[in-house]
C-alpha cells in the first residue's frame, strides 16, 4: 500500500459508515492485496484439498464484514485489524464445524509460518491457537489483540501500536510475551493431547 493511499481509506470507511454503499466497494479495491496476503498466510499450509481457499476467504470476510457497520473504524490499521479478527473467526468457525462432522477424526494442523518464533518445535491445531489465544485475552486482552492483528492481520508493530493507542515498544514487548506465553500453552496441549 502506499503512503499516499491511507488517507483514501480513512475517507472511504467513513463515507461508508455514513451510508456510501460504493464506498466499501472502493476500500477494498484499496486493501484487496493486504487482505490477500494475510488470508494467504493462513492458507498457505493447509491440505491441497481443503475446501476453504485463499479467495473464499477473503470474499467470506467481505460479506461479514457488510454487517459491521456499528464499528466506527478509524483508519487503514483499525480496518485491517478487524479484517484479521473477521478472518480468525471464519478459520476457527470451519474447523470447529469440520471437527465436529468428523467427530474427533483426524485434526486439521496449521503451521505458524508467519510466526516461525511461536511455531517452533511443534504444529498446533488451529482450534488450539484459538483456545490459547482465548486465554491470553482473559489474562490480558491487550497482548491478545496485539497476537491477532501481527499474526492473523499481518499488522506491522507501528499500525498495531496507531490502532491500540500505544507505544511501538509496547506492542515490541507485547508480542515477545505473547509468543513465549502462547509457545508455553500450546506446547503443554500438545503434550497433553488436548
Amino acid at each position: 500500500m502506499e503512503p499516499g493511499s491511507a488517507p483514501d481509506v480513512t475517507g472511504l470507511l467513513q463515507a461508508w459508515q455514513a451510508g456510501d454503499e460504493y464506498a466499501f466497494g472502493k476500500l477494498v479495491d484499496l486493501v484487496y492485496q493486504d487482505l490477500h496476503r494475510a488470508a494467504h498466510r493462513y492458507m498457505i499450509n493447509e491440505r491441497h484439498s481443503h475446501t476453504l481457499q485463499t479467495t473464499a476467504l477473503i470474499h467470506e470476510a467481505y460479506i461479514r464484514l457488510l454487517d459491521v457497520r456499528r464499528i466506527q473504524f478509524q483508519d487503514r490499521a483499525h480496518f485491517m485489524a478487524i479484517c484479521a479478527r473477521t478472518m480468525r473467526r471464519i478459520l476457527v468457525d470451519w474447523a470447529r464445524e469440520h471437527q465436529s462432522k468428523k467427530r474427533g477424526g483426524a485434526q486439521i494442523h496449521y503451521s505458524l509460518d508467519s510466526a516461525p518464533e511461536l511455531a517452533a518445535g511443534f504444529g498446533p491445531d488451529l482450534l488450539l491457537i484459538d483456545d490459547a489465544l482465548n486465554r491470553l485475552a482473559a489474562v490480558d486482552g491487550r497482548k491478545a489483540k496485539v497476537v491477532e492483528m501481527r499474526f492473523y492481520g499481518g499488522l506491522s508493530e507501528e499500525e498495531i501500536a496507531a490502532v491500540l493507542n500505544i507505544s511501538v515498544e509496547t506492542v515490541g514487548r507485547d508480542w515477545k510475551f505473547s509468543k513465549s506465553w502462547l509457545r508455553k500453552k500450546l506446547s503443554k496441549a500438545d503434550r497433553n493431547g488436548a
